[in-house]
């Protein structure tokens, strides 16, 4: 079962909005047939599988990282009616399906056609895999990571907003690398006008180079003051842009954007801001199953304060700016007691390039 979540796992950058999902038959001792799930609209794991065994898959154990489907609601046929006529007598499924589609009923039918089923085996190490697709499902809502590089004082800024760059290199490169594993990307317009990013996921030594997988670009913009000469708006290959926004915009800024291919999502308002939650909802409406938070510490602190984060990452420079005019992590106000500070779940540390990466969930 770990060399098919291995298996699984190459699917990472590509498989959203699906699970990675990767299966493996064996026939005796002998491995007879592999496959994982590339993209949406292509083959499942199990068919792949499935097919490379050929006439060896008969009689023997079909190794599968997830519940195999059983439903029509989908691009490809279900999977549950490939194995039956490749004549496979066992079937080890790591996790259930939370698709409510699915969920049970992909094992309880295999049951019913005499296949002997297990369920649960490496279901901790399955789940993890497909934590943003879980809870995507479960919530329609896609999977969020609050991502900051710090001081080790909690600043991510000087007071006129200079934060290029605080972290290592090798920090800022597996930033980039996230980038490429998530759906989607957001800041807010602060963070816009005042560091101009382009939020593209980028490759190389240098960082110079696009990489294949292009997160989407959101853009948190309550009155849409949004640069039109902003490089987080120029058309990249597989990079596009939404910009989040409300009634409180001025009509001529939105059919300015609009000509120029600019998406804009009007939202409602929260707080005198745009709602987050609303946000939320569209872009898991949309396929978006996981989000990168980089915004600056008022985008921060809404999200905590919302609940809208699952997991925070936090990559601290040895370094201490001070101040109390520095830009912190979390803006708005603080709480007057310790007892509401949030707690990090499942924290993990290590060292990268000279800073240190704390992370744990919420």
């Amino acid at each position: 079962m770990m060399s098919a979540l291995r298996l699984a796992a190459k699917g990472r950058r590509t498989a959203s909005p699906n699970p990675m999902v990767g299966a493996i038959v064996v026939n005796g001792r002998r491995i007879v047939g592999q496959g994982y799930h590339l993209r949406p609209g292509l083959p499942h794991a199990e068919v792949l599988a499935l097919k490379r065994a050929g006439a060896q898959a008969q009689g023997g154990t079909l190794y599968v990282t997830l519940e195999p489907c059983c439903h029509l609601k989908k691009r490809t046929p279900p999977c549950v009616p490939a194995i039956l006529h490749a004549g496979v007598k066992r079937v080890v499924i790591a996790q259930r399906d939370p698709n409510p589609q699915v969920n049970g009923l992909g094992a309880a039918a295999l049951r019913r056609a005499r296949v002997s089923v297990t369920l649960g085996v490496a279901r901790r190490e399955a789940e993890v895999l497909n934590k943003a697709y879980g809870h995507w499902v479960r919530t329609k809502r896609p999977y969020a990571i609050l991502k900051a590089g710090m001081t080790l004082d909690g600043q991510i800024a000087t007071s006129a907003g200079e934060a290029r760059w605080i972290t290592s290199k090798p920090s800022r490169r597996e930033v980039h690398r996230l980038r490429a594993e998530v759906d989607a990307v957001v800041v807010g317009i602060g963070t816009v006008l005042s560091d101009d990013p382009s939020l593209t996921a980028r490759v190389g030594p240098h960082l110079t180079r696009l990489a294949t997988n292009q997160p989407l670009r959101v853009i948190v913009d309550t009155r849409l003051r949004t640069p039109l000469n902003a490089k987080i708006l120029r058309r990249v290959d597989g990079a596009r842009t939404v910009i989040a926004t409300t009634r409180a915009a001025p009509t001529a800024r939105r059919l300015s954007l609009q000509r120029r291919m600019v998406e804009v999502l009007t939202l409602p308002l929260r707080r005198g801001r745009v709602s987050l939650p609303a946000l939320l909802r569209e872009l898991g409406k949309r396929g978006v199953t996981s989000l990168l938070v980089e915004g600056g510490g008022e985008l921060n602190a809404a999200m905590l304060k919302d609940k809208l984060v699952q997991h925070v990452r936090l990559y601290v420079a040895p370094s201490l700016l001070g101040g109390i005019d520095a830009k912190g992590m979390i803006g708005g106000k603080s709480p007057g007691r310790l007892a509401a500070a949030l707690r990090l779940k499942h924290v993990r540390t290590r060292s990268l390039g000279g800073d240190i990466v704390v992370e744990g969930d919420l």
